[in-house]
């Protein structure tokens, strides 16, 4: 379904469609079905491209913070049900949307304690809405919840094909691209962390390059049968879970549920009492939040901490993707700082005069400065040799680095000498040979475990 997240993008991109349609005309619902072929399609080729593995450089503390945060925006949305018009519900009112909420949450825990047979949710569901039906209770359901939004109630019916009467061109690409572009990374990250999640929950691999395809193709479809669009959503995720749903035929069958109740059933389900919907949301909220947050908060590194609340925060005030972009971002530079400061050196002279770095940690543009800091170049002798066995050069920071070394030698009338480097470091420097002038020795007898890895590989 579509999210908090995916819901604001797509009012936006309604409320500019209809304005660029002629007068009188609302064009805003042509303009999202059009927009959502357009995403399943950059879904459909993200997963195509193998981009769903990107997923596992999601730190776990990103993940922390986007269940906490995620859990927080479901309970806040719930409390619009005890309001009408604005304003908090009366006494009477209130007292039995408490009591009927307490109620569904006492049935479901009990229930889970019992058996795992029958969903926990399902049964406090219908038990609940017994009990208001037969007792009389006065009490909002969802059909009187429809209506007060100025809908219908729940139409029954299937959808039919239509191709979105939008004009095809330039115009109109330039128009939807964007928001596709948009909605489909919005669509994925919270796809694939809802993947990770569960997961986490199940102890399973699931595959992220399917899951793209397949949403990219449930977006398509979408688009040709007037539906919203959407993606994985957290909520119903973990109530399956919960549920004891595992596999496939999980999925499968609440789509098929769905369905015949909207057919066949629509008039039972408008008799739901909205109490008992969030009673079950609030076992969600529940189920959901990372409560060992608060075991590890003095246990962690505290930049671990920062990021946990960073993306608890944008989650709620902002939306998911600006929120786990922005704790992946964090995590990375956190990494390259404390990467950065790893660089050291061991320094000695042979018998033959030779001077001898032997480097440890990675050089790259965070360890430039701590790197050329290491070197003595007007002290040295004429011959120094830079050991890499306990190092690696990792980007073309490093290769400038490396060649702005050499030349400080250089002018010195000395010689360096790069030593054990690993293949990848070896080919690296020899695509950037026009800029970089180092002179590389060739070690035979000296192997990087990632050289035998591919040896190994060779014979197999």
């Amino acid at each position: 379904g579509a999210t908090g997240a995916l819901a604001v993008v797509m009012v936006h991109l309604i409320r500019e469609g209809n304005a660029m349609g002629p007068d009188g005309v609302m064009m805003g619902l042509q303009f999202l079905f059009a927009t959502l072929i357009l995403t399943g399609i950059f879904q459909a080729l993200a997963g195509i491209m193998k981009m769903g593995k990107f997923v596992r450089m999601i730190p776990h503390s990103v993940m922390m913070g986007f269940v906490n945060g995620l859990a927080i925006v479901i309970f806040t949305s719930q409390l619009g049900m005890f309001q009408s018009e604005g304003e908090w519900l009366e006494d009477s009112a209130m007292f039995t949307m408490l009591g009927l909420v307490a109620l569904t949450m006492g049935i479901m825990f009990v229930l889970s304690k019992i058996t795992k047979k029958i969903p926990d949710a399902l049964a406090a569901i219908i038990v609940v809405s017994l009990i208001v039906i037969f007792g009389d209770i006065d009490t909002q359901t969802v059909k009187s919840f429809i209506i007060e939004g100025e809908g219908e109630g729940i139409k029954a019916g299937l959808p039919t094909f239509n191709v979105p009467m939008i004009a095809l061109n330039l115009e109109t690409l330039a128009f939807i691209a964007p928001y596709a572009l948009i909605l489909a990374t919005i669509g994925l990250i919270e796809s694939l962390m809802t993947l990770n999640l569960i997961d986490e929950l199940t102890e399973t691999h699931g595959n992220g390059n399917k899951e793209c395809i397949a949403q990219g193709g449930a977006n398509i479809l979408n688009g040709f049968f007037g539906g919203m669009g959407g993606c994985a959503m957290i909520g119903q995720s973990i109530i399956n879970i919960k549920s004891g749903g595992r596999g496939r035929l999980s999925g499968i069958t609440a789509a098929l549920a769905l369905l015949a109740f909207i057919l066949f059933a629509s008039t039972y389900i408008e008799m739901i009492p909205i109490a008992a919907l969030v009673g079950v949301m609030f076992m969600v909220v529940i189920g959901t939040f990372a409560w060992n947050t608060f075991k590890i908060w003095n246990k962690v590194p505290l930049s671990d901490v920062l990021v946990i609340a960073l993306v608890t925060i944008l989650t709620v005030i902002s939306d998911l993707a600006i929120a786990v972009i922005s704790g992946v971002t964090v995590s990375a530079l956190v990494f390259a700082w404390e990467n950065a400061l790893m660089i050291r050196a061991r320094k000695y002279t042979d018998e033959h005069g030779i001077k001898h770095y032997e480097l440890f940690g990675p050089v790259f543009f965070g360890s430039i400065e701590l790197f050329n800091s290491k070197f003595d170049v007007k002290n040295d002798p004429k011959e120094v040799v830079i050991d890499f066995a306990e190092s690696r050069v990792v980007d073309q920071s490093a290769i400038e680095a490396l060649n702005k070394l050499a030349e400080r030698y250089q002018k010195n009338e000395k010689t360096i000498h790069l030593r054990h480097l690993s293949s990848d470091c070896v080919s690296l420097i020899k695509r950037a040979e026009k800029i970089c002038d180092v002179n590389v020795l060739e070690d035979p007898d000296y192997f990087v475990s990632i050289d035998n890895y591919r040896q190994a590989l060779a014979k197999i």
